[in-house]
């Protein structure tokens, strides 16, 4: 028996990289998959999808491909409709779909910004939105729910990166999202969990490593992360909601974001003013000479 056995899975940019590998994973765990990508090339007439379903049917799994892009409300609408129809039911989202379109921020375009936003900010959001209204009615009517969101942000979301404005505020816009979705949904046992995967994809071939040649472990592998996203897929994390777990190679990592640190109060009672901060903050920062009078750590 596997993992997810009866349990169906929409996977968002499912054609390469990062949604393939977690495609393939989930349809080995027993899920059945809306494999949902566009096409790579203004040329092609079909979406990588279809190969990815070709590839979990062949391997004895059942997927079906939605080439529409998430960038578009109804599109997504459509996407969680198809795996209804098609399969039954729908338990997992994956959004994973992102793009890329890295310039210095004084080279950007309101069009690299719009696309970034579209596919990564919005497409995470409307899916989001319309898996979770499925959900939502299917519990106000006595259904049984368990569902699962997993997105997908980046080490740029939490850190930022040079030439990465755009989609650094997307990815940390996701962050954000997931903590306020894990909220809303638990009154209809819907977890929504984010990942941060360090991984070689068509996104990001240019800048990792390459993969190694002797056969051993590939710390950049897109698969790595796969098995994570299965797992907070699964009903073994129906406990767990509301985090950001980053895969490095072999390691997870549970992201603790923006948990409070030093901290000082006024010396007076009242409204913090400039002067007095400008002694306060280096403090906080651990950049201030120790001994200041008057400060309390």
């Amino acid at each position: 028996m596997g993992l997810l056995d009866g349990r169906v899975a929409i996977v968002t940019g499912a054609g390469r990289g990062l949604g393939r590998a977690h495609a393939l994973a989930l349809a080995a765990a027993g899920a059945s998959v809306v494999v949902n990508d566009v096409p790579t090339r203004a040329d092609q007439t079909t979406s990588p999808a279809v190969e990815v379903v070709d590839e979990i049917v062949a391997a004895g799994g059942k997927a079906v491909a939605h080439t529409s892009s998430v960038a578009d409300w109804r599109a997504c609408a459509s996407v969680v409709e198809h795996a209804v129809e098609e399969l039954g039911r729908l338990d997992i989202l994956v959004n994973n779909a992102g793009v890329a379109r890295d310039r210095m921020l004084t080279s950007a375009t309101e069009e690299d910004l719009d696309l970034t936003l579209g596919v990564h900010v919005k497409g995470t959001y409307a899916m989001s939105r319309h898996a979770c209204a499925y959900w939502r009615s299917l519990a106000k009517a006595g259904g049984d729910v368990a569902g699962r969101v997993v997105n997908t942000t980046s080490g740029a979301g939490m850190a930022g990166n040079p030439g990465q404005t755009a989609y650094a505020a997307a990815k940390a816009a996701i962050i954000g999202f997931t903590l306020s979705l894990a909220q809303e949904s638990a009154r209809y046992r819907v977890t929504a969990n984010a990942v941060s995967p360090l991984a070689r994809t068509p996104m990001t071939a240019t800048i990792m490593d390459e993969a190694p040649t002797d056969g051993g472990f590939d710390p950049l592998a897109p698969e790595n992360a796969s098995g994570l996203v299965v797992y907070l897929a699964s009903p073994a994390a129906g406990w767990l909601t509301g985090q950001v777990l980053r895969v490095e190679g072999n390691e997870v990592v549970r992201m603790e974001g923006w948990s409070p640190g030093a901290r000082y109060r006024s010396r007076d009672g009242f409204v913090l003013g400039p002067e007095e901060l400008a002694v306060a903050v280096p403090r906080l920062y651990g950049t201030a000479p120790h001994g200041l009078a008057g400060l309390v750590g």
